[in-house]
């Protein structure tokens, strides 16, 4: 099992250009199941995720078509199975939202429940029944979700008990050839939903309210193909800007949506960060000076996202001061903390391990450490920048699943950081 070793102390510092977003990369892949012509997607990132994508559409007998530049060529009506494996959906939860599609398009679909982190219970409830409401026939059998429809699904008026990204995501793909409307509440409203939804609307879906606690979809006969090309990955941006500014750093993002990155944007200026951006660049510069500690609560989008908590934990145990970092939409995501206690931060968990109450150290020290999902094991990166000394993080395939190339981009940034075989 692969580990990488940092030896800390290393400040962040130079240009880097971000990756297309891995979260809006799967689901689209997913989405190229409703078309009846070939789907172009662009600017896709290199990652154990999307790898794990492909190979599901593969043993479902789709032709994938991948070029040089990870530009990936989807013909859905090659499908021959319509059955998603255990094996395959179980390491990545995104996976799972080939159910909606599949059902939509041929009518029937028998996809595994879903696996990836561990970070508490993200159950499909949502999922099943909006597309319940939609019409399908759903039944449970031996940990698959089995789906049918006679015709094609009908349009419904939807509310979603909680903001969810995926439940938002799949109804949205599955309602797209429904017939009649669908009026889909309390939804999500993430970047990548947007990008789906215009993915989708390139390949002829009738979609409105996208960005809003409100979509409407007209659900059309057949959808076609197209060629979109992925937004930047907002996640990867913010993990980079939060590395620069925890080790003293100063760093240029180009190909990035600034727009997308507000909250992180003010709470690393609450930090002591000097940030500029243009239409599709962010330069932050920490002008040598440590952090100063920065409260923030997370929340659905466009509050503070949850997969940045992780890494703003890391950058505070440094800090100049204390600071108070509430979680509020997963459960059991502060397992980097005691890893990072283990380095010497100062971190106490509070109110049923939703709040994390951090005291500013002078330094952090090397060591070896793990984690358990994919945020928390870069944050160990981060904490790992910042330490006297060398730590050696292991596990890192959960790092693989959502960061292409971490250690040649942090290399190219000034860190000392090297990948060895576990």
């Amino acid at each position: 099992m692969d580990k990488l070793i940092i030896s800390g102390g290393s400040s962040i510092n130079g240009e880097l250009r971000i990756s297309g977003a891995k979260n809006s990369a799967v689901t689209i892949l997913a989405a190229s199941l409703l078309g009846n012509e070939p789907v172009r997607i662009c600017n896709v990132p290199h990652l154990r995720d999307i790898t794990t994508m492909i190979e599901l559409l593969g043993c479902m007998g789709i032709e994938v078509v991948i070029d040089e530049k990870m530009s990936i060529e989807i013909h859905a009506n090659t499908i021959k199975k319509f059955t998603a494996p255990y094996d395959l959906v179980k390491t990545m939860r995104a996976s799972f939202l080939v159910l909606g599609p599949m059902l939509a398009h041929y009518g029937k679909a028998e996809v595994s429940l879903p696996g990836g982190c561990a970070i508490g219970p993200r159950p499909v409830d949502q999922h099943l029944r909006g597309l319940e409401a939609l019409g399908a026939e759903i039944v449970m059998d031996e940990g698959y979700v089995k789906a049918s429809v006679d015709g094609r699904l009908k349009g419904a008026h939807i509310f979603f008990d909680v903001k969810t990204v995926g439940g938002t995501e799949h109804i949205m793909m599955a309602a797209t050839l429904a017939e009649g409307q669908t009026i889909m509440e309390n939804c999500a409203r993430e970047p990548e939903i947007v990008d789906l939804a215009d993915c989708l609307i390139a390949m002829g879906a009738d979609i409105h309210g996208v960005g809003t606690d409100t979509i409407v979809v007209n659900g059309v006969e057949e959808l076609g193909g197209c060629t979109h090309k992925v937004i930047p990955d907002r996640v990867e941006a913010g993990t980079f800007l939060i590395a620069a500014a925890a080790t003293g750093g100063c760093i240029k993002l180009k190909d990035v949506m600034p727009e997308h990155l507000e909250i992180l944007l003010l709470k690393l200026k609450e930090a002591g960060a000097d940030i500029t951006c243009g239409t599709d660049w962010i330069e932050l510069d920490m002008h040598g000076m440590k952090p100063r500690a920065v409260d923030l609560v997370t929340a659905p989008y466009p509050a503070f996202p949850t997969d940045l908590q992780a890494q703003m934990i890391a950058m505070n145990t440094i800090a100049q001061g204390s600071a108070t970092v509430t979680e509020t939409v997963f459960e059991n995501r502060f397992m980097h903390v005691h890893e990072m206690n283990r380095m010497g931060a100062n971190i106490k968990l509070e109110g049923n391990n939703t709040t994390a109450i951090i005291k500013g150290v002078e330094t952090l020290k090397g060591a070896p450490v793990m984690a358990n999902d994919l945020r928390a094991s870069v944050s160990l990166v981060i904490a790992g920048l910042i330490a006297s000394g060398e730590t050696e993080v292991d596990r890192i395939y959960h790092i693989d699943r959502g960061y292409e190339q971490i250690e040649e981009k942090l290399q190219s940034l000034g860190a000392k950081i090297r990948r060895v075989a576990g």
